[in-house]
């Protein structure tokens, strides 16, 4: 295990007793610089370990790649400016396929870069693009290792959410799986909800082939505080879908093309002229997919515990849903 001793640099505990008892590497620090929050990977092609860590250079904040043979040598080989703490760095293949893959370096603010690497320098191939596009989500990180039958890179963030009268301060978002798709505008980084939470599934509310018309609240009586919405819809060049969950609107607005919750206004084109989304809802936030995930916003709901309402309503035109 490597840390950071905050005098030292970065420094290695190791345990002989399956992680009951641990000692310090009388050889540390490893590496000593002025940062912290190392992300350790081992690099198959050049058959060693890497490790990408936030680094403070007089004037600049960076990511500085190191790399050892035995994890108790290390050598600097890189650095690239303009990420802040939290590294996480992992490949990912192209659209599901695996002979195109691609490196992703990514930091606190969930911002990323998507390109190559030698197991020495990182090379992107995309200028710094937004990650979530919320308002109380930071300083995510992926598993390591998930089984190869499996394959996913699932990755939790901290949703910073107060929660009060609890024992405890903030939470972690929901669990996402990452993907990198193909879009018009270039390679980018998706979020979506893990399959595992549809184990949480209780009652079961559906509907197909849905017009919904100006003044009707298809949810009226859907009555609760945790939800899994999902739906498809066709829309034109005018109207808007308004969601009001448990008091909090959440509205697509078909002219602009966005996507609106509190004070965030994102981007969502439609796909073919259809529009899909996913809202998670927990006791205090709001978690939502939009075109499977190609905008992610992880929201502090603010919602009154005593409303437990749902709506769902359009504005301007009518609205046709293949599925909700």
């Amino acid at each position: 295990m490597l840390f950071r001793s905050m005098d030292r640099g970065e420094c290695i505990v190791f345990s002989n007793d399956r992680g009951r008892t641990w000692t310090e590497f009388a050889g540390n620090p490893v590496v000593k610089h002025q940062g912290r929050d190392p992300r350790l990977l081992w690099h198959g092609p050049t058959r060693q370990w890497v490790m990408a860590v936030y680094d403070e250079l007089p004037g600049k904040r960076c990511i500085a790649f190191h790399t050892s043979a035995d994890l108790k040598q290390w050598q600097f080989q890189s650095r690239i400016e303009g990420f802040y703490e939290c590294p996480d760095f992992f490949e990912l293949p192209v659209d599901g396929n695996p002979t195109n893959k691609l490196w992703v370096l990514t930091a606190a603010s969930s911002e990323y870069m998507v390109g190559k690497f030698d197991g020495r320098q990182f090379t992107p191939q995309t200028p710094k693009l937004p990650g979530h596009r919320g308002d109380a989500f930071y300083a995510a990180q992926t598993y390591s290792d998930i089984p190869a039958r499996d394959g996913r890179r699932i990755q939790i963030g901290w949703a910073t959410i107060a929660t009060p009268g609890m024992p405890f301060n903030q939470m972690m978002a929901f669990p996402c799986e990452l993907t990198l798709r193909s879009t018009g505008e270039g390679v980018r980084l998706c979020f979506q909800p893990v399959r595992e939470l549809e184990r949480l599934h209780t009652d079961h509310h559906s509907w197909s082939a849905l017009t919904l018309g100006p003044g009707t609240n298809v949810l009226s009586g859907i009555r609760g505080d945790l939800f899994d919405l999902r739906m498809q819809f066709t829309v034109g060049n005018q109207g808007e879908v308004r969601f009001a969950i448990r008091g909090v609107p959440v509205v697509y607005d078909a002219a602009k093309q966005e996507l609106i919750c509190k004070d965030r206004r994102n981007p969502l084109r439609p796909v073919d002229g259809k529009v899909r989304l996913q809202i998670l809802v927990d006791r205090t936030s709001l978690e939502i997919f939009g075109n499977d995930g190609i905008l992610y916003m992880p929201m502090a709901a603010g919602f009154s515990p005593q409303d437990q309402s749902l709506a769902l309503t359009v504005a301007d035109a009518p609205v046709h849903f293949d599925s909700l």
